[in-house]
Order: structure tokens, then sequence, then C-alpha cells
């Protein structure tokens, strides 16, 4: 053993790695805050732009969703460039990485969609679904897992319904994967 290094008691290692645990699962509820956000968010932005669009004349029905990306975007590099030194795991780390992956893809889906003129749902659903599942499975979170495969699901539904319900299960996807999963890890004890 080098002299650099000091040896622990057993008490010691017991409070370090109680302490570790703690701290990761303070960070993992502390994720509940983006859940919960883009949730309300994009929920929003979705039952928005369905009324704006099946309801209205309103030529810009489309708006609700680059406000909510702008806004959540603005909220989210705030928050995560306010999270202290040294408090980030490497839980957090991945999944920070994940969601800004993500998050450039559905900025790229939807500009693809829009140059192809069709709707960027079926693929935004796929995206979800592929972020909120792998997060449910590196944080071991069964409602997020559940959220996820909800996603999924209504990305295959998506394509048997017309453009104009797109939007809507859309709002039924982030209601069931990231408000409800959101919602359960923001007070759970044991995530």
């Amino acid at each position: 053993m080098e002299a650099n290094e000091m040896k622990l008691d057993p008490e010691q290692s017991l409070r370090i790695i109680t302490d570790t645990i703690a701290k990761t699962k303070d960070n993992i509820r502390a994720m509940s805050s983006c859940f919960l956000l883009w949730g309300w968010l994009i929920a929003g932005a979705s039952v928005l732009f369905y009324v704006l669009h099946t309801f209205t004349d309103f030529r810009l029905y489309f708006l609700p969703f680059p406000a909510a990306v702008v806004c959540g975007g603005i909220w989210t590099l705030r928050y995560f460039s306010r999270m202290k030194a040294g408090t980030e795991t490497w839980l957090n780390w991945f999944l920070k990485q994940m969601w800004l992956t993500i998050g450039i893809c559905f900025l790229l889906v939807v500009a693809i969609s829009l140059l192809m003129k069709q709707a960027p749902f079926t693929y935004t659903l796929l995206l979800g679904g592929i972020g909120t599942m792998v997060s449910g499975l590196v944080m071991r979170f069964k409602p997020l897992i559940a959220g996820g495969i909800l996603f999924l699901l209504l990305a295959l539904g998506s394509v048997m319904v017309n453009d104009a319900a797109k939007p809507l299960l859309q709002g039924i996807a982030v209601l069931g994967g990231y408000l409800a999963p959101g919602y359960l890890l923001k007070y759970s004890k044991t995530a």
C-alpha cells in the first residue's frame, strides 16, 4: 500500500458508501424536474397545436412547439449549469449526454420532416421512447421504463391515425411517459 493512501475503518467506509448512495438517490430524484418540465411543456404544446390547427384559422398553429422548446431549453441549460461541481454522478453525466444527443436528434427530425412536408410526430415519439426507456433502465425505475414503452407503442399507433390526431398521441405519450413517472420519481423514497 502506498504511503499517501489512507486506511479507513469499517465505520468510515460504511459512511462513505451510505453518503454516495444518498447522493446518487438525491441526484436521480432531482432528474424528475426535467421530466416534469418537459412533460408539461410538450403536453401543453401538443394540445394547443391540435386546438389551433383543428378549431381555428390561425396560420401559425405550430408556434406552441418552438416556444416550448426555447423555454424548456433555456431552463434545462440553466438547471444543469447550476449543478454544484463535484455533485454530478456518472449516472447524471450519462443521462445529461444522452438527452443532449436526443435533443439534437429531435431538432434534426423536425427540420427534416418539415423539409419533406410531413408531420414529425411518429419520429419524435420514437426518440422520446428511446430516451425515456434508457433513462428508466439505467436508473432502474420501472415507471420510466413503462413510459418509454408507452412512447414506442404510440409511435407505432401514430402510423395508423391521420396527421390531425398525432399531436394528441404525443400529448398522451408525455402524460404517461414523462409526467406520471416524473411525479412518482419526485416523491419516491427508494429511487
